[in-house]
């Protein structure tokens, strides 16, 4: 599945509400929509001016939804990266894509990981999703004007 569109992605996010999943063996059952908003507002306190590292917290945990049935966080992460590509660009989905392989000399997906690790034990109010749509947008719009090359 390739996402076309901003509102495509936001129905899928709203669509992560209510689904839980256990994206690892050091982290309990989370709900994904809260901990995509979680995720990508650790960030943007960490990170205010990197949109595209805060992006791929917020979309990294699309990747179940888009997987039936018991694939790996592996494979989920790679289905995520590969739906989000064509709409936010390629760094957006290669930090997706590596989230559950982290390259301990790449400083984004250190901190991308640090993030997805520490919203799992941590509960606070992250906002709601449409505060994201201006960033999506963004995004959107930039990596459409770059033509997004591989």
């Amino acid at each position: 599945m390739e996402l076309r569109s901003v509102e495509e992605l936001m129905d899928l996010l709203s669509a992560c509400r209510g689904s839980w999943h256990a994206p690892g063996s050091r982290g309990g059952r989370v709900d994904l929509h809260e901990h995509a908003l979680r995720t990508a507002a650790l960030l943007r306190r960490r990170r205010p001016a990197d949109k595209e590292l805060q992006v791929a917290g917020l979309v990294h945990a699309i990747g179940p939804l888009l997987c039936r049935g018991e694939e790996s966080p592996v494979t989920a992460s790679a289905r995520a990266a590969d739906a989000v590509r064509g709409l936010l660009g390629t760094r957006v989905a290669r930090l997706v894509r590596a989230h559950h392989r982290t390259d301990h000399a790449d400083d984004d997906l250190l901190r991308l990981r640090h993030a997805d690790e520490e919203c799992r034990h941590t509960g606070f109010d992250a906002g709601v999703l449409e505060d994201w749509r201006t960033v999506l947008e963004l995004l959107a719009s930039r990596n459409s004007r770059l033509g997004a090359v591989d």
